[in-house]
């Protein structure tokens, strides 16, 4: 499968969305900014986040909706052609938040910097069920001798409710639901295991009572060897498709278990895609280290998120 690069010179670029309008809109972490990318490659700025603006999705409202992990600490220079972040937190880090960016205005509203009195550490990814609501990740924080437990937890895009779905998960990331939306997928990076969750209601899932795991899951698959998972996109097959760092690779994976396919890109750092374009066939994925944004055709076609 062949690849070509439609935009470069992006800062650490995840969180792509197929737009209405045929544009890409992508989160630059490093940049703090909602950028949007034309077909021609032309990049402009939607909105300045702040922080660490990470995954991304279109809500009901047409508004983007940001996990925003509060920022990351940058080298004064690339490495070569690479932009890699350090270990730990910017002295500026004051925690993470979901916000709202209307994508006529580039206005930026905060939605939420806790769950009750517990505090958002690193939102990093999110996916909108048909009810309008919103599952998100939060990574956590990775300080020089520690680092944070990871949770999911699903809210309502208006600010008045946020709660806690998915407890004890080392640095969830990549987070989408299966085509009939009775499931919820989970990827933990540094583990490279990607967990499912039944769903009862918006935002209840259902506990698998014989998982081992403290949460509750059902492992759909755990990687051999160092890889470490990112962001994930769902096909309409009901597929689950994985940006996989350290491999540079898109690693697709059955309901069951199977790994089906790996598709290889040049970058290491290859962090999350969306479908777009007829019958959601053209994959947009993000290259972090590089900078880039590339699009394939895709061999399936994309599951059409909600909204």
């Amino acid at each position: 499968m062949t690849h070509s690069i439609v935009a470069s010179g992006l800062l650490f670029p995840e969180g792509p969305v197929a737009l209405p309008d045929g544009g890409i809109a992508v989160c630059e972490i490093a940049r703090g900014t909602v950028s949007r990318v034309d077909a021609d490659g032309t990049v402009s700025v939607i909105a300045h986040t702040g922080g660490g603006p990470n995954g991304m999705a279109l809500g009901p409202d047409g508004a983007l909706y940001v996990c925003n992990n509060g920022g990351m600490r940058w080298p004064p220079h690339r490495d070569g052609e690479w932009l890699r972040p350090l270990h730990g937190t910017p002295d500026d880090y004051a925690g993470g938040s979901i916000q709202r960016v209307d994508p006529a205005t580039g206005e930026v509203r905060t939605l939420y910097t806790h769950c009750g009195d517990v505090r958002l550490c690193g939102p990093n990814d999110l996916v909108f069920d048909r009810a309008g609501g919103f599952y998100f990740t939060d990574f956590g924080k990775t300080r020089e001798r520690d680092r944070d437990i990871g949770c999911v937890y699903y809210a309502h895009p208006d600010g008045t409710r946020i709660v806690e779905v998915v407890e004890r998960i080392l640095n969830p990331n990549g987070i989408g639901l299966s085509p009939d939306q009775r499931t919820l997928y989970v990827a933990e990076t540094e583990t490279s295991r990607l967990w499912s969750f039944g769903i009862d209601a918006p935002g209840v899932l259902a506990r698998h009572e014989d998982s081992p795991a403290p949460h509750g899951g059902r492992l759909v698959v755990g990687l051999a060897g160092y890889q470490r998972f990112d962001s994930l996109a769902v096909e309409a097959g009901g597929n689950i498709c994985v940006a996989t760092l350290v491999t540079g690779q898109v690693t697709v994976v059955s309901p069951e278990g199977e790994v089906l396919r790996r598709v290889q890109l040049p970058d290491p750092q290859t962090t999350n895609l969306c479908f777009a374009g007829p019958e959601l066939r053209t994959a947009w994925i993000t290259q972090s280290f590089t900078g880039t944004l590339v699009r394939m055709d895709w061999p399936a076609p994309g599951l059409a998120l909600n909204f």
